[in-house]
């Protein structure tokens, strides 16, 4: 027998479980709305979403308990007493066991209290959202330079093939190999020291200056794109060539459609599947990239914060931004499953 339920209207519903929603007004929208595929995908991904964050809030406070040294060693130095370095403990609260002291976050971050920094003093809420803005920008920038000009790579390389496929690939192996750090790093000498083009480090805000907004922006971008471009580029050409050697396609050219119309309405859409799950993974791997290009460039955003508070042993710190962090790769995958429901009209039936 399939369980029934009641539910609200901001209530996620697993499979296997039957509503009752009763026979109000808002009865028939409500039933409308629990059959639709985006309600059904949104409410799987939610369910996820709980367990998910509770793994990574557990094994971050575990690891980073385990580092040696704590937050006490960074406040008092290396001279203090063994009494004042207990003191210090006691009040922090680092003298309880791990799993004590993650209880202890827990039940305040469930009430939206992340804490706050134990060197510092400031919330982590606010010591995220001072640093968010450097860190979408640069997020958002790469994610669009590698959808831009790799799907741009990706179709020119299928339609021409011979040496435009190759250096697809020859892209794509260089955007793997090569580290992000170690190319901001050479983007920085040829062209904020030798030409001067753009500043070497630094943000500013969009407030400030919009162009130099823009201008401090370029070659963390750069750095961190390449690896998108590559992965976007290759799978495109790789989605491409087979969309247009499908039997549909050689059907619209012998009807006669336009070439650019079989390429851009029929091919790039069914192509478009596979490539929007590489956008899925270069977009979680863009969150990690964003640690290494933001300490080249000194760009003061969400990754110089959390290296530095592993460094000083500032566990909330480093809490609030795991957190954080899972949270955007939670939002990027629902974002990909509406990509899906939309794309492929077979994902929307099933």
């Amino acid at each position: 027998m399939v369980p029934e339920i009641d539910v609200q209207l901001d209530q996620a519903v697993p499979d296997g479980i039957r509503l009752r929603i009763g026979d109000g007004p808002l009865a028939p929208a409500l039933r409308r709305l629990a059959r639709h595929p985006v309600a059904r995908v949104v409410g799987r991904r939610l369910l996820l979403a709980v367990p998910l964050l509770l793994v990574v809030s557990a094994s971050s406070f575990l690891l980073l308990s385990l580092t040696p040294g704590d937050a006490a060693n960074q406040i008092l130095g290396p001279h203090a007493t063994a009494e004042q370095y207990a003191s210090l403990r006691r009040a922090l609260g680092l003298d309880l066991p791990v799993q004590e002291q993650y209880l202890h976050w827990l039940r305040h971050a469930l009430t939206g209290d992340l804490g706050a920094s134990v060197i510092t003093g400031e919330t982590v809420t606010r010591a995220i959202g001072e640093r968010l803005a450097p860190t979408l920008s640069l997020i958002v920038g790469s994610l669009l330079v590698s959808v831009l000009v790799g799907v741009g790579l990706g179709l020119f390389s299928a339609i021409r093939g011979g040496r435009a496929g190759r250096l697809a690939d020859a892209l794509a192996l260089a955007g793997y190999s090569v580290p992000a750090f170690w190319i901001g790093a050479e983007l920085i000498v040829l062209f904020a020291v030798k030409l001067t083009w753009f500043p070497a480090t630094g943000y500013v805000p969009v407030s400030h200056s919009p162009v130099d907004w823009l201008r401090s922006l370029v070659l963390p971008v750069a750095a961190l794109s390449l690896y998108g471009i590559a992965a976007v580029a290759r799978q495109t050409r790789e989605a491409m060539l087979d969309v247009l050697a499908s039997e549909h396609i050689r059907m619209a050219r012998a009807n006669g459609l336009p070439a650019r119309s079989i390429l851009f309405r029929h091919a790039l859409r069914n192509a478009s599947v596979p490539v929007v799950t590489v956008l899925g993974v270069v977009a979680v791997g863009l969150l990690g990239g964003t640690i290494f290009v933001e300490n080249v460039f000194a760009l003061p955003g969400l990754g110089v914060l959390v290296v530095n508070a592993s460094l000083q042993g500032d566990l909330p710190v480093v809490q609030g931004v795991a957190v954080f962090f899972t949270l955007v790769v939670i939002v990027v995958n629902l974002a990909i499953d509406l990509a899906y429901t939309w794309l492929n009209p077979r994902v929307r039936v099933a």
